[in-house]
């Protein structure tokens, strides 16, 4: 242990500039969390305190004026926003860059601005009062919807809110988190307060709040920083050393000497480690004993390419099509679909691209769809249900996806599907669409229909289903969930909940095998095809493609390369 320690003195010197630290003495503080992001991190915490914004109600002789005083904020704060997407773009990529987008747009809303013009001109009040007072009415009215997607839109009004209240005092954004590299610590943070942080000043993020699906646990994993939620937190360990293991979801404050040591060598061993993955670059997806699968990536968004093609992915798994729903006010065209979905498939220069048909509903809502309130929408009106249904949006998708075809090898798949009689329904309208795009002389390529296995009643059906596709995708986030009668979205269930449970295993070889009957493939691309603990599993029940995150493509090609 000491020569690793002494080995790491000119590392561990220059990141917490340290003098005389680890004299003994000092208890260890350990503290679990939700890991978001694998690695190691090692140095000082910065506590990173939100600055605070009184805000006092002020009466006003000139309302007008206040109005005006509210609208140039409202403008400098998008013009902000703006500059904080191009910023991230760069950064962390289009996907993930777009909650700005989405900022900029919630502060045109027409019912929040009226909300602050008529709190100002009616109470004669100044500007700060009404915003706070319309964030805190929005947020409150988002926080009580029962749909999830809508509650997490509390925290976008409460971020734009004090953007605006920032302006108004005449104050800076505040996150500067000073010049050496360090572990920052919080109770929460907003997107925009991620992305202003210099990056190479970031070790690793922990946040006593926060969910693993937050937009700074999404910007966490693309920056590959470290990071943990749901960390209990104390504000008095500001300038501590501190270890954060994304391995273990530990965050261990004032470590001993041995102990730290120890970490050194483990992130010492994890960097080698990271670097002999790059090495598997170009290299085939192989068992020693020849045994090939494919590998492939899953992605939300145009935006995710780069990544995809850096971790040397043979293909897309998944291109899930619904971000164009999400990130729109209203339908969008056929025209803007083909637009993303031509610009994927040129991108990958011929490999497979899969892009699933929209799989809105659940906890993916979209306003203008106008879905009903559902007592349990996770069995409820969404995906096919909502394309057989509405076969107007369907076709539209459909005849982008069909054009797009011509540009590349684009693959269709269709999400949650329960019956033969679906999909039957569904090759109707397929034929159809294919007809009139030839009829218009429409030139459309060689394009395999698949569908996702995500109920048990399609893994147990499977063996019909197979007759009628080209191949099957396994969804194993919502197979796992239905199997076990669990919602995955309810924390207090996650002790119950198994990934490897012995029935989603069986029901994966079943689906597998029955594929292979009918001459079609079959894979996976929920997080299972990710775990690399089952990944010699997989390949035994004969598997032909694994689809995974960008990042976990090396790791999984190297279990796959060390297998028999």
């Amino acid at each position: 242990m000491r020569e690793v320690w002494l080995s790491s003195r000119k590392f561990w010197k220059k990141t917490c500039n340290l003098q005389d630290i680890c004299e003994g003495g000092k208890p260890v503080i350990e503290k679990e969390g939700k890991k978001i992001f694998n690695g190691i991190a090692i140095g000082r915490i910065k506590f990173y305190l939100k600055e605070e914004n009184e805000v006092v109600r002020v009466k006003v002789e000139n309302v007008d004026a206040e109005v005006a005083r509210y609208e140039a904020a409202k403008s400098k704060a998008i013009e902000q926003l703006n500059g904080l997407y191009e910023k991230a773009l760069e950064e962390v990529g289009e996907a993930n860059a777009e909650i700005f987008n989405v900022h900029a747009m919630m502060l045109e809303d027409e019912d929040y601005n009226e909300s602050v013009e008529n709190i100002i001109r009616t109470q004669e009040v100044n500007a700060e009062y009404a915003a706070a007072t319309t964030g805190d009415n929005f947020a409150e009215m988002f926080a009580n919807m029962d749909n999830e997607y809508f509650k997490a839109r509390a925290a976008d009004v409460k971020d734009i809110t004090e953007r605006v209240i920032t302006i108004l005092h005449g104050k800076g954004s505040g996150t500067d988190i000073g010049d050496d590299p360090v572990i920052v610590v919080a109770e929460d943070l907003a997107p925009s307060e991620t992305v202003q942080m210099d990056k190479s000043k970031l070790l690793a993020f922990v946040t006593r709040l926060g969910s693993a699906n937050s937009h700074t646990a999404i910007l966490a994993r693309t920056m590959g920083i470290p990071a943990l939620v749901g960390v209990d937190i104390d504000k008095s360990w500001d300038g501590k050393i501190a270890v954060v293991d994304g391995y273990e979801g530990k965050f261990i404050v004032d470590p001993d000497m041995d102990l730290l040591a120890s970490y050194f060598k483990k992130k010492e061993a994890d960097d080698e480690q990271k670097k002999l993955l790059q090495t598997l670059k170009g290299k085939e997806n192989v068992t020693k004993s020849g045994q090939k699968i494919n590998l492939y990536a899953n992605i939300g968004n145009p935006g995710d390419l780069a990544s995809v093609l850096e971790n040397d992915a043979g293909g897309i798994g998944l291109f899930r099509s619904e971000f164009l729903y999400l990130e729109s006010d209203t339908y969008p065209t056929e025209e803007q679909q083909f637009s993303a979905y031509k610009k994927v498939v040129e991108t990958m220069g011929g490999k497979k691209v899969i892009i699933r048909t929209l799989d809105i509903g659940a906890d993916k809502q979209v306003g203008y769809f106008e879905l009903d309130k559902e007592d349990n929408p996770a069995l409820g009106y969404r995906a096919i249900r909502i394309c057989l249904t509405r076969p107007e949006i369907f076709r539209t998708q459909l005849r982008a996806l069909f054009r797009a075809s011509a540009f590349g090898n684009l693959s269709i798949m269709y999400p949650m599907i329960t019956s033969v009689e679906e999909v039957e329904k569904i090759k109707a309208i397929s034929r159809s669409v294919k007809e009139e795009l030839a009829s218009e002389g429409v030139k459309i390529g060689k394009v395999e229909e698949g569908i996702m296995i995500e109920t048990p009643a399609a893994a147990v059906i499977s063996d019909q289903l197979a007759k009628h596709v080209d191949f099957f995708s396994i969804g194993t986030n919502d197979l796992t969930q239905y199997t076990l009668a669990i919602d995955r979205q309810n924390a207090k269930l996650d002790p119950f909940y198994n990934a490897h449970h012995e029935a989603v295993l069986r029901l994966i070889k079943m689906v597998t095998d029955n594929a292979h009957k009918e001459g079609i493939w079959a894979g996976i691309c929920g997080e299972l095809g990710a775990d690399t603990t089952l990944t010699e599993e997989f390949l035994r029940m004969g598997l032909d493609e694994l689809s995974v995150s960008p990042g976990c493509i090396l790791s999984v090609r190297k279990k796959i390369r060390d297998a028999e």
